[in-house]
């Protein structure tokens, strides 16, 4: 099996994004059960820590297809020869990629809207973009205040000038087509490998296992 692929400065900005997200989650929670035991409460903490929760997994989901860190199941794929394993491996890969298509397809519809942009027509493959666009730039969250320093370019581009009270949901719903975008991406460069012969098969992390066997003390040397 081959073996993890090595870091990259795409690693490290995604590694960084996923732990500030993180972080950032972590804070503001704290903070709001801090506010509430003295009585007060941040009203936007709820919907914004269920915002960044939504990218942080939305993200990380395409991070460890790439980094092969989603477990499996692969006790039938290690008996089989090299042949028939790397045939399942594209299959695989060929079955994730139009899953991951799919779910392209419904992010950026769910998404395009609310950035004032055209969805696509057809129910599962897109066959064209919509003629009619149903503009809802407008739309705001519910509790989650606009920075005054964004309003003057997401008012105009998006709200016909008039500034935002709310962030636009067009911000945190583009977490769904930008991680469906990289999930598609990342389905295919791992087919891409299989295909090379980089890897014989699609995702199968064995970190317990490497856990355990750095934990296993080392054998003394037989005696002479």
């Amino acid at each position: 099996m081959a073996g993890k692929s090595p870091r990259s400065w795409t690693d490290s900005i995604e590694e960084t994004l996923i732990a500030v997200i993180l972080g950032a989650m972590t804070l503001l929670t704290f903070a709001n059960v801090a506010a509430r035991y003295m009585g007060s409460n941040i009203l936007w903490a709820l919907e914004a820590t269920s915002f960044l929760f939504a990218w942080l997994v939305l993200l990380g989901a395409s991070y460890a297809v790439k980094k092969r860190a989603h477990l499996g199941v692969d006790v039938a794929v290690d008996m089989l020869p090299p042949g028939p394993r790397r045939i399942l491996g594209l299959a695989a890969a060929a079955a994730c990629i139009v899953y991951a298509a799919l779910l392209l397809k419904g992010g950026w519809d769910y998404w395009a809207n609310f950035a004032n942009l055209p969805a696509t027509e057809g129910r599962w493959f897109p066959l064209g973009l919509e003629e009619r666009v149903r503009e809802k730039g407008w739309y705001e969250v519910n509790d989650i205040d606009m920075p005054a320093f964004l309003n003057p370019f997401f008012a105009n581009w998006f709200n016909e000038g008039e500034p935002y009270e709310k962030i636009p949901r067009l911000i945190p719903y583009f977490a769904m087509p930008l991680s469906m975008t990289l999930l598609l991406l990342r389905f295919v460069q791992a087919a891409l490998a299989i295909a090379r012969g980089a890897q014989d098969r699609l995702i199968a992390s064995h970190e317990a296992e490497d856990m355990i066997d750095a934990a296993r003390p080392a054998r003394p040397a037989a005696e002479d």
